[in-house]
């Protein structure tokens, strides 16, 4: 099928012109002003931005945690993420600690495979490194096109890796060009804490905040950097959160140390003031935690000063009745917030149009930044000749209002319900596709695809 987009404004992370552009099969063949080629379909884009569809390199989808499993499967996450814009995400596996990695991969395919709607890829979460998973990294990045490995300081005898398994998985991964991800929390702080409180009797949702102080994350973020710098390793820190975190980030820099930083639209959006609704905070129960307006500010200013490049989600949904599991206990609320099919729309909304980052700024942050770290650009990320054709059309002006009542999410509840926005996804193209199209998904459960990633160069 080939279609062609007359009359849009595209709009690049570094570009911004009036063109037409014309697709066959899943390629963007030509752009150029009044092509006058036939098509299949013609799509009239005037007035309407045309962009590059989002990569939301962080979800859980499907994913098992405290006895039950995130909401959205990876058919009802990644059409969601689709009406919202999104085109692709990167999803966790996680390893089980005494089993191999690939083992975990095969769990994870038997849940994706031919489920997904739109696009996909993995992040492999090493929770056991040892000689036998050592061995294994050279195969992920080189064979599987699984090039970026997740870690986690937090959530000891589960997920997390101490500091000498970190270096060593660092420097197996940097041989082999892969990235190391990581969830910077001061796990045995937070695990003391959370022991506190509970001795206490302090058990409604604010503890839950108040057991992950910023401290927590501003020493983790600065000792991972600390040891990527050691091992050479490019480094990658998820869901930042907060000031003292993004200033560790900073003060790498003074030693000409990259290190990539990826925030979530929800600590650019909502604060901790939420968890002091009693039991209702718990829809908003996440690792990190929400912070403060403080950090919001600085969230904002990280993006337009270049140090926090990705605004992702960390979609890890859970339905009210999940959430009641920790009704009298914090610590058994499950962790994990709905947004795949929000971020798009509230980043333009809260963003462009309230003149806090630039158009360029957006698609930057939302689709090609990711694109870049995690080694699909330019088949991903961005709209130039041979890309794949994911293109989303925005009507800059239209209003809307978010609800449970009309998303596409597996969740009965938003965290943003009855937000305002102003700019809507009108049209979405999947590898040249019609994907959405009057609000109504036009293609079925395993057109999505997964995408090999390549190896990491460690910049952007």
């Amino acid at each position: 099928m080939s279609i062609l987009i007359k009359n849009g404004r595209i709009i690049t992370a570094d570009a911004d012109f009036m063109a037409d552009i014309y697709i066959e099969g899943e390629i963007i063949k030509t752009i150029g002003q009044g092509l006058d080629i036939k098509a299949d379909k013609v799509i009239d884009a005037f007035g309407l931005l045309v962009m590059p569809g989002g990569i939301d390199p962080h979800v859980h989808l499907d994913m098992p945690f405290m006895g039950t499993y995130s909401s959205d499967n990876y058919e009802t996450g990644t059409r969601a993420a689709l009406f919202g814009g999104t085109t692709m995400v990167i999803d966790f596996i996680l390893q089980t600690q005494g089993k191999s990695l690939q083992s975990a991969l095969h769990e994870w395919k038997s849940r994706s495979d031919n489920n997904a709607v739109g696009d996909y890829s993995f992040h492999m979460a090493v929770t056991d490194f040892n000689e036998a998973t050592k061995l294994e990294i050279q195969h992920f990045i080189e064979e599987e096109g699984i090039t970026s490995f997740k870690t986690f300081m937090a959530y000891k005898g589960a997920l997390m890796i101490d500091d000498r398994q970190m270096i060593g998985l660092m420097q197996e991964v940097k041989k082999h060009g892969g990235l190391i991800n990581v969830h910077a929390t001061n796990g045995d702080m937070i695990d003391y804490l959370i022991a506190k409180h509970r001795s206490e009797g302090k058990l409604a949702p604010i503890y839950h905040y108040l057991s992950q102080p910023e401290i927590t994350e501003a020493e983790a973020s600065g000792r991972f950097a600390d040891m990527a710098s050691y091992s050479g390793c490019p480094g990658y820190i998820v869901h930042l959160t907060c000031e003292g975190a993004l200033n560790a980030v900073r003060n790498a820099t003074r030693r000409n140390q990259n290190v990539f930083v990826e925030t979530c639209i929800q600590y650019l959006l909502l604060d901790a003031s939420l968890y002091e609704r009693n039991f209702e905070g718990a829809k908003w129960v996440m690792s990190p935690p929400l912070r403060q307006k403080k950090d919001q500010d600085t969230l904002w200013a990280g993006i337009n000063q270049g140090l926090v490049q990705v605004v992702a989600t960390d979609h890890c949904p859970f339905k009210w009745e999940q959430k009641l599991m920790g009704k009298d206990d914090f610590s058994k609320i499950p962790n994990g917030h709905p947004a795949i099919e929000n971020r798009m729309e509230l980043l333009f909304s809260e963003g462009v149009q309230k003149g806090k980052i630039s158009l360029n700024r957006f698609v930057e942050v939302s689709s090609t930044n990711a694109a870049k770290i995690f080694g699909m650009f330019p088949k991903k990320g961005t709209i130039s000749v041979g890309s794949d054709a994911d293109i989303i059309l925005i009507d800059p002006f239209e209003k809307h209002t978010i609800s449970a009542a009309t998303h596409h999410m597996n969740v009965d509840y938003s965290g943003y319900e009855g937000w305002e926005l102003t700019g809507k996804v009108k049209t979405v193209l999947l590898r040249g596709q019609i994907a959405i199209e009057n609000n109504e998904c036009k293609i079925q459960k395993g057109y999505g695809k997964f995408i090999k990633r390549n190896k990491v160069e460690g910049k952007i």
